[in-house]
């Protein structure tokens, strides 16, 4: 099936592959968008290549309606964190996906892994994810807030690493960097609460 990041964002609006492609020139990163499905303002499908032709990613957009992928997806996710951690993070995403309207799926190719073809695609993420009000979903990671701060755990038990995470207090996202390897932070982190020795922006 493949791995996926996606974009869910709030407006039903399509973000135009022109406009992808100043974002990515305004940051001098040389890559092809190429349509599969769709026009330019009105797209479906693309293909993310770097300029030599290894593709990067392919890019579906799913509006969310009726009986559509997109809705199917929603209710999927909804599904799926209900049990997750921290609680409160997990009731905010259900009620946050009710606002969600369009979501981009990002396949992960193998051009990803040559040479600068995750920076690519993060500019072309990020891109998408700024047009609107939106979310960030990774497989086996979890999902962030609109300030793309991480706040709910789908990992594995092995994982490691620093990461910026953000939890729900008092009605406010607190984000913190920590260790994803530290069983103490780990566990402060499901309580809904910034683990002692993060590090505060």
């Amino acid at each position: 099936m493949g791995y996926y990041v996606r974009v869910l964002s709030t407006s039903t609006d399509c973000v135009p592959v022109s406009v992808l492609h100043s974002a990515l020139e305004k940051d001098n990163l040389e890559a092809t968008l190429s349509i599969q499905q769709g026009t330019s303002s009105d797209w479906i499908h693309l293909i993310l290549s770097h300029s030599a032709g290894r593709e990067i990613a392919s890019i579906e957009r799913n509006p969310v309606e009726e009986k559509s992928l997109g809705s199917e997806e929603l209710a999927e996710f909804a599904e799926q964190v209900a049990e997750c951690n921290p609680p409160n993070a997990a009731k905010w995403l259900v009620e946050y996906f009710s606002r969600i309207r369009c979501i981009y799926a990002f396949q992960i190719l193998a051009g990803a892994y040559h040479e600068n073809g995750w920076e690519i695609l993060d500019n072309v993420r990020e891109c998408i994810r700024l047009a609107a009000p939106s979310i960030l979903q990774a497989d086996n990671e979890g999902f962030t807030n609109e300030a793309g701060y991480h706040i709910l755990w789908q990992f594995n038990e092995a994982v490691e690493g620093d990461w910026w995470m953000a939890v729900l207090q008092d009605g406010q996202w607190v984000p913190f960097e920590m260790n994803l390897g530290n069983r103490e932070q780990r566990q402060s982190f499901f309580r809904g609460q910034i683990p002692k020795g993060a590090r505060l922006p």
